[in-house]
Formats: C-alpha cells, structure tokens, sequence
C-alpha cells in the first residue's frame, strides 16, 4: 500500500511526495488507520522506523477539516515529549507534513523566557508540542487552556517515566477532556509504561513492531574491551581514521562529556557536546553544526540524545555504556535509520563488564567482539598526541571542568529559583 492510497487529503498527499514518503514503514503502516478511526493507540517500535509522522499524518488529517480561521476552539491535540530538542524536532516534522493545511503547530519548553511563547499561544494553535515542565507552568498560570482537546500523544513515554515525569503527566491529564483519543509512542515497553497507558486510555490497540533483535538490521554493532583511561585514544583513532563521517559518541555524565571534548581538542579534533547543563542555545548550536555537518564529533548524554533524529550519523560511538540495557537500542539506533547502513561500536572496561552482561540480556544474545591485537592496541596509544601530555596538568585541568560544571548548574538553579519566586 502507498500513502497515496490513503484516504487522506490531498494537501498531506502532496508534501508526502515532496518529503519523499511514498509507502509507509510498518509502524506506519499498522498505527495510522487505528489513528484516523479514533482509537487509543500503544505502539512500540524500534527508534527510527518513523514513529513521529505514523501519528502526524493522521492528526493533521483529521485537524484541517477542523478548524475555523479564529481558532476559536483552542488546542486541539497535545504531544508530550521529554526533551527540549525532541520537542523542536517534532515540531518541525508537523509543519513539513502540514505545509500545505490550515493546521498551526507550536512548541514550549522550558529554559527560555516564556513570554515570546505566551504571545505565540495568544495567537492561536491547533497543535502543542510540549515538555512536561514548561506545559504545567504555562497550564498553571492560565496561559494554556486544554478543554478542548481531541488528542494527547506521549511520545518517548518509557524516557518521560525515567525522568521523573509521571506526576506532571497525571496532573496534567485532569485537565483534559475525558473523552478524548489517547496515542503512547515508544521505543521500549516495560510495566511501568503498560500501568500508567492503560490508566489512561479506553482498550487500547496495541502495535508492536519489536523483531527478535531489538536493533536494527541495518546497524552493524560490536563491542571492543578498552580500559577506562585507554577510551580516549581509541575515540582519536576512530576519528582519524574516518574524517568524512559524521560520529556520535554518548558518554555517562555531563562531566564526561566537557572532558572528552577537551581530550579531542588537545589531539587537534574538532569537537561539540550536548547535555542537560548546558544553555539551550548552546544545545542548539551544536546540533545544527553537527547536522550540517561544521563539526563531525558530537559527545552526547543520553537525556539531551533521546529521540533525536539526526541524518546521516555514520558512527556511534559508546565511550561509556549505558546504565539502561535498553538505553543500549536508544543510542545504536542513531545511526542506520530508515534504509541507512550504520556501525556502532561500544568501549567495554573492566569495570563495565556488569552492564555489557546486562545489556546482552536485555537483547538476548551476545554482541559481537572485536578482538585488538596487542601491538596495535599500544600503537593506538604510542602514536597519539595525547599520550605526550603532562598528567599532572590534565588532571588538575579535568578538576577545574567539574569544577565549571557545578558552578555552571548552580547558577541555572539559582536562576530558575529567582524566576519563581516573582
């Protein structure tokens, strides 16, 4: 079947061919019928099988009948997303899908100055993508009224669950029409997601798309045993030996991240991270070069990675596995998405054998090994820049980032603190 035998209207048929969608991926295919009849959806699927247009397409479908020129109505269909940049992202696949319908779509998040948001909502939407923080404070404050809505979308709910926001999510719904379509996204499902989706909608239809690998078939990932202090080196290499492609590399804190970047620098490797203790213009700038392809090394956490989709990633790169086994499947599938090939390779260390145990059983079957000869393992150290540096100094530099770094989050504290209190 392709989209253009949808019943759908023609404005959506005609920027599906310009984005060059002809026949829909199978959580298309299985989710947007349910969607278009009305019914509360679960939907599981691998990251990068096009989950964000599966329920787009049918939204703006059904919206652009809707709506009259005033907005009088209000919102009319609420996507919730845990991060600032998912937010964007969504955002944008809505207004390419949307481009040639009446439909309005906007997002608020929070770590920017509201008002220019508030002045947008003023104005009229029919579609909010929103962060769970910033939608209770604008909703708390009057500035966003959800009487009307038709549609909520939790997408990446199994990370919204991890970061702490089920509270926000259940106040939140008590405020929106009873009767209304309900549509969970996910990567993952565990019992946490399957108690608080089936809290919240009426015999939902259940679409998994979960083969016996969880990651794609199109990411070719392996696992090579590197000591903590030797992961640097081998990062170096992994660059150098690829300085057309673009690398993705996820580190475990925020910390990690501005010391991997310095130990790139010091090798004469361009380097950008992305994180939660950074200011969101920051955050944006990286990604944008990152994708435009300025910089070809991103260091990345995963709260700030989540969910992005990030064209043509060749390498991902986990300096640090993860402390999630499923978080395993998060970050490989940054890379080979859609019909794209990837590789993504994994940095093991003594000390992270536990979690790589972890995370084959979450997968059910070991990763592959690549085997490092001895002597190419000391010529990737011997041959770096690197190891010519003074210890003495890079330790006291790493202590002066973490220092920068808890100074950086406790002005962003105190700062958030001052906004509530006027």
């Amino acid at each position: 079947m392709k989209f253009e035998d949808y019943r759908i209207s023609d404005e959506i048929k005609k920027s599906l061919e310009k984005l060059g969608f002809r026949k829909p991926t199978d959580i298309q295919y299985k989710a947007i019928l349910p969607i278009m009849k009305g019914e509360d959806v679960l939907a599981i699927a691998q990251t990068g099988t096009g989950k964000t247009a599966a329920f787009a397409i049918p939204v703006l479908d059904k919206l652009q009948y809707q709506i009259n020129r005033r907005r009088t109505d209000g919102i009319k269909c609420v996507v919730m997303v845990p991060t600032r940049e998912l937010a964007l992202q969504i955002t944008e696949v809505f207004e390419q899908i949307g481009r040639h319908t009446r439909v309005k779509t906007f997002c608020v998040f929070g770590g920017v100055e509201q008002g220019p948001q508030i002045a947008k909502l003023e104005a009229g939407i029919d579609v909010l993508v929103a962060t769970p923080g910033r939608l209770f404070d604008l909703v708390s404050q009057g500035h966003i009224r959800l009487e009307r809505v038709e549609t909520l979308i939790l997408d990446e709910a199994d990370h919204m669950l991890d970061l702490g926001f089920i509270h926000d999510i259940r106040q939140l719904i008590t405020k929106l029409p009873r009767k209304r379509q309900t549509l969970f996204f996910s990567a993952t499902i565990n019992e946490k997601i399957k108690e608080l989706a089936y809290s919240l909608v009426n015999k939902p239809v259940r679409i998994q798309i979960s083969p016996k690998d969880p990651v794609s078939k199109n990411v070719d990932h392996s696992v090579m045993y590197v000591e903590m202090d030797e992961k640097r080196f081998f990062l170096e290499r992994v660059v150098k030996e690829n300085p057309d492609k673009k690398i993705l590399a996820f580190v475990r804190t925020q910390v990690r991240a501005e010391r991997v970047v310095a130990a790139m620098e010091r090798v004469d490797i361009v380097a950008m991270s992305i994180h939660g203790g950074k200011e969101q213009k920051d955050r944006l700038e990286a990604l944008k070069k990152f994708k435009k392809g300025e910089i070809k090394l991103l260091i990345a956490t995963d709260v700030s990675a989540r969910g992005i989709d990030i064209p043509n990633v060749d390498y991902v790169v986990n300096y640090d596995l993860p402390d999630q086994p499923e978080n395993y499947v998060h970050r490989v599938g940054r890379t080979g998405r859609g019909t794209a090939k990837g590789i993504a390779v994994s940095f093991c260390s003594t000390e992270e054998k536990p979690i790589l145990d972890e995370i084959q059983t979450y997968l059910t079957k070991d990763i592959k090994v690549l085997e490092l000869d001895p002597e190419d393992r000391e010529a990737t150290i011997d041959f770096s820049p690197e190891a010519k540096f003074d210890w003495k100094a890079l330790m006291k530099e790493a202590e002066e980032t973490e220092s920068k770094v808890k100074a950086a989050k406790s002005k962003k504290a105190k700062a958030k603190a001052k906004k509530k209190k006027k």
